[in-house]
């Protein structure tokens, strides 16, 4: 009888799921992965193999049942496949851990209301993520759970790219840049570092693309600057958030168009960004296939974006070695990458274009003064080790 990690990293419209399995060493390999798409409609569960192919499916017959019943079936439709093998923790991506959760911890009653307290940090997002912890500590209450941080990969980042230029009273109260999406990037640093030793040790900006995007500029490996802040709001154009913008636009809307706090914070996290500029769609997928100049508009934003602050990273560097791109858009929409690219030629950026539209690992040429990768992220990975080690560690101490 072996072991399995379940990971779960829950939505507002999405519940991912994985199980890897722990081998005889400690090593994981990936058993199965599934996803409950629209749980705020009429949910539909898919589960795959570790090979993409399809072993699970189920919709709720038209209706929408409450979140537990989602969670219940997807843990017991994990423990119907798992067989002999059971479950020995789960794992959680929690976006915010706030200033001073720097690691995975064993979550706790105490654990728990800490992170409570921190959903004004991430109002969208931890929510989402403490629901089914909550729920699971329910239904198998001996069941070891672990919280995965977003923004513990950035605690590597020096005072001064943390600090906003406001009262230090603020600072003390948590009002400070922060970063997310570490687990994605603490997944790259790793590939990086198993594949090329000079770009492991050197300056390279991670570009992660997908419904939230944001850069991270990683020297030797750890995280010095990013382009998310203290919400995922900031920085780049997103699916539907507007990323970086004036404050004094807040305080327009606030006192011109006498909009409430709910009704801008709507705006910009669900009705900005690609959506927003388009007027069409957040998905990129829809706008790269529209011939509507406002279509054209928002892409061409998405990526001016990135290349300027491509730019103020590179600075922050000291010079580029890599740019890496990664998840949804980052891995699949090659267009994106070379129009990217094609903008940054002065760095001597030269990427092949056949490899760039195969999605190669490598898709820069040999002349290429920076060497430009595709590398498929793997946050859920990140998460089962993490956990594995935090229980690990809890039963037989710190090895």
């Amino acid at each position: 009888m072996g072991k399995a990690i379940l990971t779960i990293n829950a939505g507002s419209s999405s519940l991912k799921f994985s199980i890897y399995r722990i081998e005889n060493c400690g090593t994981m390999s990936l058993n199965f992965e599934g996803i409950v798409s629209s749980i705020d409609k009429v949910p539909i569960m898919t589960v795959k193999d570790a090979s993409g192919n399809q072993i699970g499916h189920q919709t709720w017959d038209g209706r929408h049942p409450e979140f537990s019943e989602i969670l219940s079936t997807v843990i017991e439709h994990s423990e119907t496949l798992l067989g002999s093998d059971t479950l020995f923790a789960v794992g959680h991506r929690v976006v915010h851990g706030g200033p001073d959760h720097t690691c995975p911890e064993i979550i706790t009653p105490e654990l728990l209301d800490t992170l409570t307290r921190l959903t004004p940090l991430a109002p969208l997002h931890e929510p989402h993520n403490l629901h089914p912890i909550h729920l699971l500590a329910s239904l198998r209450p001996h069941l070891s759970q672990v919280a995965c941080f977003d923004t513990a990969f950035h605690h590597s980042l020096p005072a001064v790219a943390t600090r906003f230029g406001l009262s230090r009273t603020y600072e003390a109260d948590g009002l400070r840049r922060y970063g997310f999406h570490g687990l994605s990037y603490e997944y790259i640093a790793e590939k990086l570092a198993a594949a090329s030793t000079p770009l492991a040790n050197g300056r390279v900006i991670a570009a992660h693309l997908g419904s939230g995007a944001s850069l991270c500029a990683l020297k030797a490996g750890r995280s010095i600057e990013t382009t998310m802040g203290f919400t995922a709001l900031d920085g780049l154009l997103m699916s539907t958030r507007c990323g970086s913008l004036d404050p004094g636009a807040i305080l327009f809307l606030a006192e011109t168009k006498k909009m409430t706090i709910a009704q801008i914070s709507e705006l910009l996290y669900t009705k900005s960004g690609l959506l927003g500029v388009s007027g069409l769609s957040g998905d990129l997928r829809v706008l790269l296939e529209s011939q509507d100049s406002h279509a054209r508009d928002a892409i061409e934003l998405f990526v001016y974006r990135i290349v300027k602050e491509i730019g103020a990273l590179i600075t922050v560097l000291g010079g580029l070695d890599g740019l890496v791109f990664t998840a949804g858009i980052g891995e699949h929409a090659f267009q994106i990458r070379q129009m990217v690219c094609d903008q940054l030629k002065w760095l001597g950026i030269e990427i092949n274009a056949q490899d760039n539209q195969h999605h190669t690992t490598k898709i820069s040429t040999p002349n290429s003064r920076i060497d430009v990768l595709v590398i498929p992220t793997n946050e859920e990975f990140v998460i089962a080790r993490h956990t594995f080690r935090a229980v690990t560690e809890r039963c037989h101490g710190p090895k």
